[in-house]
């Protein structure tokens, strides 16, 4: 019998990734997802797969996840309000997602006695802690609301396994990047943002002096962590959190000279365009690299993308996919 894995928020960048890998690889795969950032166009190529159900439902409504959870052997959470600047214009509507959400499901998954629970955590919940590279025994105060809740999150995933029993990992994702990661509406991400505004020969605006740093993550190695968490049989590696990233960082500034140097083989006037530059973001934080050696040692993480390589793969594939 094939294993079900229940991907939430699974039209989204990440989610509708993970529902690809899994269905290429035989598993029964259930979406939910409610589309308040997710697509159906990232999923349109799967639903007339046998082994593929979406729900369309909110993580917010406890009937929607237990309806989610039927059946499932696996859960990897996905479903949130991401951004920071999102969480600072409306603290309200980004707790409700993301932390009265995100106990809905964990309730959900423990009265269906789901295996294992897999979470996306992040790197904000590093918040002021200035040490490099980021170790997962050390964090800092939140920086912002969306912080807060991801660190709620993992607060609430660990006091479940040690009272309830359920089995879970958070991954604290760092900056991933690539293919289906949308570039349009307020809250873009920063590589989509700079890609469509290149491919428009528009100028993009760097928050700062574009000396930040980040350690961007491709999607590849974001599935690969995702697949290690949910397969482990280490004892040790689960009900604990993880650092989900290359294990490198590049500026800002460095990063736009790539994406000009990829783009403008496809255009080559994308070379000449000015970058514009603007005052900082509240929120944001100034350095970010993670230290991959933990997952290295308990989940045999191994990523096979560096940041340039996945560039190159996403710039491709943009440049294949927006509208010009």
């Amino acid at each position: 019998m094939k294993q079900s894995i229940l991907i939430t928020g699974g039209a989204g960048f990440i989610g509708s990734n993970l529902c690809e890998y899994f269905l290429t690889k035989g598993y029964k795969v259930t979406c939910l997802d409610n589309f308040s950032t997710g697509h159906l166009h990232n999923i349109t190529p799967f639903l007339n797969n046998p082994n593929f159900k979406l729900i369309e439902g909110d993580i917010r409504n406890i009937i929607d996840c237990q309806e989610a959870v039927s059946g499932a052997t696996f859960i990897l959470h996905q479903a949130a309000l991401g951004s920071v600047p999102r969480s600072i214009n409306d603290p309200i509507t980004t707790n409700d997602v993301n932390v009265s959400g995100f106990l809905n499901m964990l309730v959900a998954a423990r009265d269906a006695k789901v295996k294992r629970f897999v979470y996306a955590a992040s790197s904000s919940t590093y918040g002021d802690s200035e040490e490099l590279p980021k170790r997962e025994d050390i964090i800092g105060k939140p920086l912002s609301p969306y912080a807060i809740t991801k660190y709620v999150n993992e607060l609430y995933a660990d006091i479940f396994s040690k009272t309830y029993g359920i089995e879970t990992i958070g991954l604290r994702y760092f900056n991933v990047f690539g293919r289906r990661q949308d570039p349009n509406g307020a809250y873009a991400a920063v590589i989509p943002l700079f890609v469509k505004k290149l491919m428009k020969l528009e100028s993009p605006i760097i928050n700062g002096d574009g000396n930040n740093s980040r350690d961007f993550t491709y999607i590849n190695n974001v599935i690969q962590m995702n697949e290690l968490a949910m397969l482990t049989n280490n004892k040790e590696a689960i009900n604990t959190v993880y650092n989900t990233a290359f294990g490198d960082r590049t500026t800002l500034n460095d990063l736009m000279t790539s994406l000009k140097k990829y783009l403008s083989e496809f255009d080559p006037q994308i070379s000449t365009i000015e970058t514009i530059y603007g005052p900082n973001r509240s929120g944001d934080i100034p350095h970010s690299l993670a230290s991959i050696e933990k997952a290295r040692k308990l989940l045999h993480y191994n990523p096979q993308f560096s940041m340039q390589q996945g560039l190159q793969e996403a710039v491709a594939w943009y440049w294949n996919n927006l509208e010009k």
